[in-house]
Parts: C-alpha cells; structure tokens; sequence
C-alpha cells in the first residue's frame, strides 16, 4: 500500500510539471545591418532650385543646360512667349510642390530594441517583455506580489518574435553589405552577394549607345571649350538616333544651328548640331540607330556634327559612353 501511495504521487507531480505554465526563453538572434549604402555610380549634382537669366539667354539654352523640357520650364514659371526673356528674371527649375494634407495623428508604439530579442517566461498573472542588452535589471519579485501586464504588450505577441530559425539576408547592393555577405561562408550568402553585385547600377544607367555617325572625331570632349565630340562628315550624310528615346526638341539654336534633342530617360539627353535638314518632330519617339537629320553647317564654319551626352544637364564625355570602334 505504501509502495502505491509513493507511485501516485510521483504520477501526480510529473503531471503537475507538464502542465505548467512556465516555458523556457526562446532566444533570436539578428545580424545588425548598417543603413544600406546608394549605388557606386558616380555622384550627380542636384540640380538648383532656381536659375537668374542672363544676357543671351534663351529658355531652350536653359533647359538644355539642366536637363529638362522647354515646355515644361515654360508651364512652371507661366511663360507664354519662349521668345522673351528678360535678363535677371529668377526662373523656377522644379515645379511647385504640391500643398501636404494634414496628415491623422499616429500614437507611437514602443519597439523593442534592436538586437537579441527574448520572448518572455510568462508567469501566472503576468505578462512582461525584455530586450537583453539595455541597462534596465528587473527587481527581484517578492511573494504573492501582483504584477501588472506591461503596456507595451498588451496586444498579442508579434509572429516575428517567436522565430527561432535563421532569416535570410536580403540586402540592398553596397560595398558594405557586399563585405559582409562575403565574410560569411554558407555558399548561400555567396550567392546572394554576387546577385546583389551583378544588380548594381551601371554608369549608363542601362542605356546601350551608338556611334550617330561613321566618321572621324575631330575634336574630343573639353568641359571648359567643347561639351561633346565632333565628327566630321560630308553634306547629306545619316545622323542616327545614338539610342532610344523621345525627341525633347527640334528646331534651331544659337551655336547649335539645326538641333535635336532626345530624352531617353530620366537622367540623360543626347544633342545633335549643325545639321541641314531635320527629319524628326518633337514628342516623336526615336529608335536606337534611326536617322533623325542629315549632316550640315548651320552655326558652324565646317561641315561636322557636334554631338553631345548630358546626365541631368550636365555634360559627360561621350567616349566614355559610346562603344570603342577603330579609328
């Protein structure tokens, strides 16, 4: 009998045990990521708010020079006659920026601290969180003390604090992260960082350039004096689209002669000068390698074309864009 009475109780406790409420710690570990860095394309100047006309100005020479539609810096500074423009005028580059709505008021939420996050021993009665790592210590509590549920996690627990497995990195391209990732040696992270390198921005910003005329350079690109190349070229022949874009503009501009303008994107525009005739209307979508103009003087004392590449206004060598060919 006294055998049985011990077995019973052993049984009892065991029970007891399993049913208990409290559960071991379940430990997360994050790797910290620093801010991820911008693509390793070269830096562009912001371009200005505003811009003083000076003496010999013209809206296109304007826009030209910052990147930007003709039309559009005429809208935004409520210019009817391109043609006039008076020295010291302050023109707007950029439009107006739209009012902001009052937006509703959000109530902060606290967020555990970055790091190591451990989901909580929950005892009877109490519901508590904790970040490892801060300089809070949490007092010892006395018997039959009542502990109040913490504010912050009165709601149900997040799902992302109850992973106990690795996540995986997905990290935007920079020479920092790309380290990182290199560092660690499951081939995995490997994968991922020669993904995240091959992902990375090119200097043409995925544009494919072509040569927009057969012949000779004659003079190379000089920020101060030339803002292209010029190629020679005889009277009639082909100037092509040097890539796909949208004709910004089509006319005649001083220094310029016969011009067109391309837009292929947000960031670079292409110009075609001296040309004697013009085959292409403004807003007409281009092909990479269409003939936009024929090979001309005008506003120029030889027959050539001057050629021109800008990221967003700017002027950038052209040969550093165009394919190598054989002189």
């Amino acid at each position: 009998m006294r055998l049985q009475f011990l077995v019973a109780v052993l049984t009892c406790a065991l029970l007891a045990a399993c049913a208990s409420p409290y559960r071991a710690p379940v430990v997360e570990r994050t790797v910290s990521r620093a801010p991820a860095a911008k693509s390793a394309a070269p830096a562009v100047a912001q371009r200005p708010e505003t811009y003083t006309v000076k003496r010999g100005d013209t809206l296109y020479s304007i826009a030209l020079d910052n990147g930007l539609d003709y039309r559009e810096l005429a809208s935004w500074n409520n210019i009817s006659d391109p043609a006039v423009l008076k020295p010291g005028a302050v023109l707007r580059l950029r439009p107006a920026a739209a009012p902001q709505q009052a937006q509703p008021e959000v109530r902060a939420q606290a967020q555990p601290d970055a790091g190591v996050q451990v989901q909580p021993i929950v005892a009877p009665g109490a519901v508590e969180a904790r970040s490892l790592g801060g300089d809070q210590r949490a007092a010892p509590a006395s018997p039959g003390a009542t502990v109040e549920p913490h504010a912050a996690v009165a709601e149900a627990p997040r799902p992302e604090l109850l992973k106990t497995g690795p996540r995986a990195m997905k990290l935007p391209y920079s020479e920092e992260n790309l380290a990182l990732m290199l560092r660690l040696s499951p081939p995995e992270a490997k994968a991922e960082a020669a993904v995240a390198q091959s992902n990375a921005p090119s200097e043409s910003d995925g544009i494919d350039w072509i040569w927009p005329a057969s012949g000779r350079v004659l003079s190379g690109f000089s920020k101060g004096t030339n803002k292209g190349v010029d190629i020679l070229g005889k009277v009639g022949d082909p100037v092509l689209a040097s890539a796909s874009g949208r004709v910004l503009y089509s006319g005649t501009m001083r220094g310029y002669g016969k011009l067109v303008i391309i837009k292929h994107n947000d960031t670079f525009l292409s110009a075609y000068a001296h040309n004697s005739n013009v085959l292409v209307k403004e807003g007409q979508s281009v092909a990479r390698g269409q003939k936009i103009a024929e090979f001309g003087n005008t506003d120029s004392a030889q027959v050539k074309l001057h050629f021109e590449i800008r990221r967003q206004g700017e002027p950038v060598d052209p040969l550093k864009f165009l394919p190598e060919r054989r002189s």
